[in-house]
């Protein structure tokens, strides 16, 4: 593998940590705080094509590959991970499948102004009751003369409450029971496209979270919701390949979403380590806390390393499901384990909301949960192991 970035991802990178730096690190605490929408900061991310990064420039994208949005993601993420996922989303949820699915009137109607950041958009797969196993999922679309009507409900709906489409799944074929005393039905699933203000389409208040406050989610109702046949992305009864193909993408996103974390909390635990003096010399002198940073950077680098690999091979057109998971799995642990040591290095002041540590540590615990928990990663890894 070559480690050698192009020009191209290195100015891109360059464009994202200047951006980042300037406009989204000054402003992290203050909507972590006050879990506002960030719309500045996502309207200037259109601006500089961080919503659409790998999707071509016909279709509004900027025309790089998946490893210019890996590093641009990290540099978004680490000033602020709230907006860090916004992006994610957008990218790697919404535009990835559309244009790799979905019809030409669906990527220029659609895709083009989502890629461009003039729309978003958001990703319907999760229900109240149906998470990893998407065989219990309840949302039915009925098929009618020139369309389909949905109803049920997705939850944990991040961009959500600000989308301008959602591609939802549902249920189109509920198949026959396979057998033995446990058989469950064997569903079927197709991916629609569901526009803002359709009839039908409904949603709650914003989700109340733990850290990501200003990345906003909550739970979208479907009832009666009549959705055209030309809304349908991919094939009918397709969906479940559609979502899977949607989420090794999304799990290298999420895993530069992760590392830009760990590295936000790395980086203010070294600067604090030379300040902060006890026995008359600046704690970065002990070794118990060199032990922590040399550990602190060598998971970062090792998650890095893992996400750049799954994003290579994704622009390579190879199958990447066990090296995203892989990719994903560790660097959210790592997160975790990072944001965790670089509370302890600041002792006290870690656990007070005044330093940004405390803010690292809540945001990065999601990052083991969402678009796969870490179990589901370590099934999908032992299953392309074992096979």
């Amino acid at each position: 593998m070559d480690f050698e970035l192009t020009e191209e991802q290195r100015m891109l990178r360059d464009v994202a940590r200047e951006f980042a730096l300037r406009e989204v690190a000054p402003k992290a605490a203050e909507l972590d705080k006050t879990g506002r929408w960030p719309s500045e900061i996502v309207a200037k991310m259109a601006e500089l094509g961080l919503l659409g990064v790998a999707i071509p420039q016909e279709y509004g994208g900027a025309g790089m590959d998946t490893l210019s949005y890996a590093l641009a993601m990290e540099e978004v993420s680490a000033a602020c991970a709230s907006c860090g996922v916004i992006m994610s989303v957008n990218n790697s949820l919404f535009c990835d499948p559309l244009y790799k699915f979905g019809s030409e009137d669906q990527r220029k109607r659609v895709l083009t102004p989502v890629a461009r950041g003039e729309k978003l958009g958001c990703f319907g797969l999760t229900e109240p009751m149906s998470g990893s196993d998407a065989q219990t999922m309840v949302t039915s679309a009925e098929k009618t003369s020139g369309g389909w009507v949905l109803h049920g409900a997705k939850n944990w709906i991040t961009n959500g409450p600000h989308a301008d489409w959602i591609l939802v799944f549902a249920v189109t074929d509920r198949g026959g029971s396979g057998s033995g005393p446990d058989a469950r039905p064997r569903l079927k699933h197709t991916a629609f496209l569901v526009e803002r203000g359709t009839p039908g389409y409904t949603q709650n208040p914003i989700d109340h979270k733990l850290g990501i406050h200003a990345a906003h989610s909550c739970t979208v109702f479907f009832d009666n919701c009549r959705v055209p046949d030309d809304n349908v992305v991919g094939s009918v009864n397709g969906g479940f390949k559609v979502a899977m193909a949607t989420l090794d993408g999304g799990r290298i996103g999420i895993a530069c979403q992760a590392i830009g974390i760990a590295r936000a909390a790395f980086e203010t635990s070294v600067a604090y380590a030379k300040e902060r003096r006890s026995f008359g010399v600046p704690i970065a002198q002990h070794q118990a806390i060199q032990f922590m940073i040399a550990d602190m950077a060598t998971q970062i680098d090792a998650a890095r390393l893992l996400a750049w690999r799954a994003a290579a091979m994704k622009d390579e057109g190879l199958r990447h499901s066990m090296e995203s998971s892989i990719a994903k799995l560790y660097a959210s642990e790592m997160a975790t384990r990072v944001t965790h040591k670089g509370i302890q290095i600041h002792g006290g002041y870690g656990y007070s909301t005044e330093f940004p540590v405390e803010r690292h540590y809540r945001d990065a615990r999601i990052t083991e949960i969402y678009e796969g928990t870490s179990e589901i990663q370590r099934i999908v890894i032992a299953a392309n192991l074992l096979r």
